[in-house]
């Protein structure tokens, strides 16, 4: 480290951050409305503090008035201090000086974070040479040195590239190394691991312990994510509607939890369903086999071929569960598109019902697409703005031409009585609704042709802990009521152990291992199967301690 850049004004084990009676109240439509209430948190140095709780709890809110981000006129406590220093005193100026050198804010977004049009090293030269007085290439070398402390490979190399030119787990370790890049005694994480797929996210909070360990400086984790939570946190405070309903050690809160919504959250942590297995002696109803599908990367000399999925075989059995996971860019999400008849593979066949429809005529085209339906992976974005959901679940109906306008109305009437929504609801507009009661929609829209199949595309990935074992409870639900078969794609397999009845796991657009869920869960065959399931985070607290022993081993 450069002993130039080194901020020591903290005790080694004393109090870096305090807050007392924080309160947030922001105008709306007109009104204010507090959206953080009176909430007490101490960070000490050295240690995990995981503020959790779902969408909208006041999470980030207060993050943000903590980094100084919110106005003056909206933030009020009893007393708000980091490093003894009272940030309610401070002005804008102040405050901005502060942010970097002894709290660093690590966001949940990297690539929004990062200034597309600089290269990452400019930006952390930029960042030091705003708070240290040094020269150039000193800011240059200790880029360098941060880029490699993170674990970007070849540094020297990197240091001149781009934001797009990383993956997303890269990205994120770029903005960890801004954070770090002047040794704050406090990082501030804000969902850091949410957008990443399950092996990333275990070294990112590899990452975030080492640093803990080599620099000694506190962490305010920000997560709706159990199992972070379970294997990393020292202490814990759990957030609802703008207030701390239970805070405490994390082994006392999470093993022994006192308030109701408390254990709402740890009974949302996926839990074993009824296996339906499906009919093993009939034949698949839906089946692929030697399925490419190769899509066209760069121009001019640098154009490639890349092989999103290269010669897959599967079968999917009536009244069954089948788990496609994988890391993103594993192919899942082409595959799903040629299950459903979206995009058409190069090569090898889809059969659904015995029939050929991998290139046949319209007619076999449209039994697919009536046979098996598909739930987008954003709840957000799958649904038309300026439609009401009457017309959005009816439309699937209207375009093939079923019924006449009285019976689709009854249609989707049972729909959204089917999905645990009201037929009331039909004449709403998806932005009145939440993100759980949107892929509820997004559900009742699939079913509306009674398909035989559901291909759900990552459906809850984007869910609070709730609302995602809500959907799941309701997918279940439907396999044994409607006798539907499902294809489940996900990278969660946390989730996927405890719903599906067979897993596949896909790999750089290959199959590389497909059984029974528990079978490849307690048996892996495949070094790639056996990575992703290292890297799952702890169900309970008794089971943590995974990210510390290879943190151990690899000081």
């Amino acid at each position: 480290m450069m002993t130039s850049m080194e901020n020591s004004s903290a005790p080694a084990h004393g109090i870096v951050l305090d807050v007392h009676g924080l309160t947030v109240t922001l105008s709306s439509d007109g009104r204010r409305n507090r959206v953080v209430d009176g909430i007490d948190l101490t960070v000490h140095r050295g240690e995990v503090f995981a503020l959790l709780g779902e969408s909208g709890s006041g999470k980030s809110m207060t993050a943000r008035a903590i980094m100084g981000l919110i106005d003056k006129g909206d933030v009020d406590a009893e007393s708000m201090s980091l490093n003894g220093t009272d940030l309610l005193s401070l002005s804008a100026e102040q405050h901005r000086r502060l942010r970097g050198v002894q709290v660093s804010l690590v966001m949940q977004d990297a690539l929004s974070a990062l200034n597309p049009v600089l290269s990452i090293g400019d930006q952390i030269i930029d960042l030091i040479r705003a708070h240290r007085t040094v020269s150039r290439r000193a800011a240059e070398k200790r880029a360098v040195e941060l880029l490699g402390l993170v674990g970007i490979p070849t540094p020297d190399k990197r240091v001149r590239d781009f934001p797009h030119q990383f993956s997303g787990g890269q990205r994120q370790r770029i903005l960890i190394a801004m954070a770090i890049a002047l040794e704050p005694d406090l990082i501030i994480a804000d969902e850091p691991t949410t957008a990443l797929d399950v092996t990333v996210q275990a070294q990112i909070l590899d990452l975030l312990l080492s640093l803990r360990e080599r620099l000694g400086m506190g962490i305010l984790l920000i997560t709706h994510d159990l199992g972070v939570v379970m294997e990393v946190a020292d202490q814990v405070a759990v957030m609802r509607s703008g207030r701390i309903v239970e805070a405490g050690s994390a082994d006392n809160v999470l093993t022994a939890p006192q308030h109701d919504y408390t254990k709402q959250l740890l009974h949302s942590m996926p839990r074993d369903v009824s296996a339906a297995n499906g009919d093993v002696d009939a034949p698949p109803i839906l089946e692929g086999r030697g399925l490419e599908r190769t899509f066209r990367s760069g121009s001019g000399r640098r154009a490639h071929r890349v092989a999103a999925v290269a010669g897959v075989d599967l079968h999917l059995r009536s009244g069954e569960i089948l788990a496609i996971v994988g890391e993103s860019g594993s192919g899942k999400s082409t595959l799903a598109r040629m299950l459903v008849g979206l995009d058409t593979p190069d090569a090898g066949t889809l059969s659904y019902r015995d029939q050929d429809v991998t290139r046949g005529r319209l007619r076999d085209r449209k039994i697919l697409r009536r046979g098996v339906q598909m739930v987008f992976q954003d709840p957000y974005m799958s649904l038309n703005p300026r439609m009401t959901v009457q017309q959005i679940i009816a439309e699937p109906l209207a375009a093939n031409r079923s019924g006449t306008p009285a019976t689709r109305r009854e249609r989707v009437a049972e729909l959204l009585e089917l999905v645990g929504l009201t037929p009331e609801m039909g004449s709403r507009f998806p932005h009145q609704f939440s993100g759980g009661q949107r892929q509820r929609i997004g559900i009742a829209r699939a079913l509306a042709l009674h398909p035989d199949v559901l291909v759900c595309d990552e459906p809850v990935s984007a869910l609070d802990v709730s609302i995602r074992a809500q959907i799941i409870d309701l997918l279940c639900d439907l396999r044994e009521r409607l006798g539907m078969s499902i294809v489940f794609i996900a990278h969660d397999l946390s989730l996927v152990r405890h719903i599906a009845d067979r897993v596949a796991v896909m790999y750089l657009g290959n199959m590389v291992e497909i059984g029974d869920t528990e079978e490849v869960y307690r048996h892996p065959s495949h070094p790639y199967t056996r990575s992703l399931l290292s890297a799952i985070p702890p169900q309970t607290r008794a089971e943590r301690g995974m990210l510390q022993r290879r943190t151990a081993l690899s000081a």
